[in-house]
């Protein structure tokens, strides 16, 4: 089992900047990638960007070269730098983890989430 925590969010206005923290606590030394996904009101959950044990990361096109995600394996933590928000970021983000098992299947936990608003 992997526990997640995230914390960070809050209210920002447009153009400011947010870091959101993800600690994880559990079988953390199998875990493969972590990520940040958002879900905005009406909207389905979307990933937002992910980082594999290795460092390999990705973005979603519309928060590419705003976010960057990193994550500090002696701490368990995943974090995600958010600047020059707008108000489309506006959404709960969450937390996610993927733990590979013993007999190679792979484990998916989520975090509570946490609120970005963006004000214009």
């Amino acid at each position: 089992q992997v526990q997640l925590v995230e914390s960070g969010g809050g209210l920002v206005q447009a153009g400011g900047s947010l870091r959101l923290s993800c600690v994880a606590s559990g079988s953390i030394s199998s875990i493969i990638t972590m990520a940040w996904y958002r879900q905005a009101p009406g909207n389905q959950r979307e990933l937002v960007a992910g980082i594999t044990d290795g460092g390999m990361t990705n973005y979603a096109d519309s928060v590419k070269g705003r976010f960057t995600i990193s994550r500090d394996n002696a701490k368990n933590t995943a974090y995600l730098q958010m600047n020059s928000l707008k108000p489309e970021d506006t959404a709960v983000y969450y937390c996610n983890a993927k733990r590979r098992g013993r007999t190679g299947f792979v484990y998916e936990y989520w975090g509570q989430g946490t609120q970005v608003t963006v004000s214009s």
